[in-house]
């Protein structure tokens, strides 16, 4: 029996992906550095410290990593964080969950403060046992650093969780971790993509893992 789901946040229960990689793209373009929209967002899902070595060369980093990563911060939260919205049944999906018996917990690269508002436009309250941020763990996704924490404060072993991602970097830091994943298309993954990454199921959405609960992988 599954005793927790580590469930991902941007893509996965709200709609986020796209506004991150606009955000991003602004901010590199503030630093003279053009990039493509979908190039940026399939790089979505892992944290700056992940992100911005993608595409600024080394002898750089040092000089603007920790500015971009500040500058990226500010222009989502002023810019693009209020267009955020949950994806279709994300709550109800958490709720099911419990009623399950099965502990739903945040596992994110997502910071703290982010966070605190995607709980509120889901409206997660008192349905999360547990979550991490990029703020508690040192290296974000795909490092297991995020899922291990999260393990640990819950006190559920790997071979007892399943993970909930929408990025290939999910699945390789839950793996990393001991945890299998199921997969959602809605950050812009494809089913292949997902499943080539080591999902061992792919759904369209939360929407539709909820209309299959019965037969995914979370009651076998």
């Amino acid at each position: 029996m599954i005793e927790a789901l580590l469930c991902d946040i941007d893509g996965t229960l709200v709609q986020s992906n796209w506004l991150h990689a606009e955000a991003w793209q602004v901010a590199f373009a503030g630093m003279g550095i053009k990039l493509e929209i979908e190039d940026i967002r399939q790089q979505i899902g892992k944290g700056g410290d992940e992100l911005v070595p993608v595409f600024v060369p080394w002898w750089l980093r040092d000089h603007v990593q920790e500015p971009l990563e500040a500058y990226r911060k500010f222009v989502f939260q002023t810019g693009f964080l209020h267009r955020v919205e949950p994806l279709p049944k994300a709550r109800e999906f958490l709720v099911r969950l419990k009623e399950a018996g099965i502990k739903p917990a945040l596992a994110s690269s997502a910071s703290k403060q982010d966070l605190t508002t995607y709980k509120k436009i889901v409206g997660m309250e008192g349905l999360i046992d547990e979550e991490t941020s990029a703020d508690d763990a040192k290296r974000s996704k795909p490092h297991p650093d995020i899922f291990s924490a999260v393990l640990s404060r819950l006190g559920v072993k790997p071979a007892k969780a399943l993970a909930l991602g929408d990025t290939p970097y999910d699945a390789e830091a839950a793996g990393k971790a001991g945890v299998w994943t199921i997969g959602v298309c809605s950050g812009g993954w494809t089913e292949k993509e997902l499943l080539a990454a080591g999902c061992i199921e792919v759904y369209k959405d939360v929407a539709e893992l909820l209309e299959r609960f019965e037969e995914s992988a979370l009651m076998r």
